[in-house]
């Protein structure tokens, strides 16, 4: 029998905010499986839908470049908000994202690339933190090419021009100023995982019908009911996660391939960063550590 132990426990509790035995038993039917174990409480519907993954923890700033025909997006992190603040520390962020234009958007290539200053970002990462004092780091980038489209974009939460919390980039082929700006504000409220069903990979699609199934199977219903519900259930699926099935924020009414049809353009392509996305922060009793650094009196 697999030895399920008290951490494997925590994790899956923490993840999938489920209660403490669900998730023992979670595990025992997935052999101590973490990501089984998860998709198991989906399907018994004992996982919580607003998942703890939203406590992203790294500060930082997202900062974007475009002239229109390219365009970078990169998102450099620093331990603290206060440093996102600070103009240092923006003029450092200003200039990778400048930097990255000149490259394949790749985090190594954007590392190596020079600033207007003469050294490489890396370099100049690696001086703001001897400076400031605060661990800085590159954590993500990718440079956009209009290809035969136009590049918009769109800053959410702003700190100053072209850095945020949130960055977008779409490229739109056809349309206008004003539905390029609606469609990247769309994507910064509704973090779409696909421009298409198609580009949805096939174990994610495939992963979504198993929970489904599953959770069908217990209706009791007849195999050929059930794989009608599943097929529903998928097209809600792709309502969530893609963008062009989501309903626009604009006019709920209306697909996003509706709205961008009637104005006879075509979404080409698009990418979002969130600042912090998927990093967890580890959670601290503040009063605890002033109490430790006080010797415990």
């Amino acid at each position: 029998m697999t030895n399920i132990t008290s951490t494997l426990v925590k994790d899956l509790r923490e993840a999938s905010g489920a209660g403490m035995m669900d998730c023992k038993k979670a595990l025992e039917e997935t052999k101590g499986d973490l990501e089984a174990a998860k998709d198991w409480l989906r399907s018994k519907g004992l996982a919580k839908a607003a998942k703890k993954a939203g406590r992203v923890a790294a500060e930082g700033l997202v900062a974007v470049v475009n002239n229109g025909d390219k365009a970078a997006i990169i998102e450099l992190n620093s331990e603290t908000d206060f440093v996102a603040k600070n103009e240092e520390f923006r003029n450092l962020v200003r200039n990778a994202a400048q930097a990255a234009l000149t490259t394949d958007g790749s985090v190594e290539a954007v590392k190596a690339a020079k600033t207007t200053e003469g050294k490489t970002v890396e370099q100049s990462i690696t001086d703001a933190i001897a400076k400031i004092g605060e661990n800085m780091s590159l954590r993500r980038s990718q440079v956009v090419n209009a290809n035969g489209g136009k590049i918009y974009h769109y800053i959410h939460s702003a700190q100053a021009e072209g850095l945020g919390k949130i960055g977008v980039l779409v490229v739109l082929k056809g349309g206008n100023e004003e539905l390029g700006k609606q469609v990247a504000m769309h994507i910064a409220a509704n973090k779409p995982e696909s421009l298409n069903t198609t580009d949805l990979p096939a174990e994610s699609v495939e992963r979504e019908k198993n929970i489904f199934r599953e959770q069908a199977k217990e209706s009791g219903k007849p195999d050929n009911v059930i794989e009608k519900m599943i097929e529903g259930r998928i097209r809600k699926f792709f309502e969530q996660v893609v963008l062009v099935e989501q309903a626009f924020v604009m006019n709920p009414d209306k697909k996003v391939k509706e709205v961008v049809s009637e104005a006879g353009a075509e979404i080409l392509a698009f990418t979002q960063f969130t600042l912090g996305e998927g990093i967890q922060k580890e959670e601290t009793d503040f009063a605890a550590e002033v109490k430790a650094a006080a010797g415990g009196r």
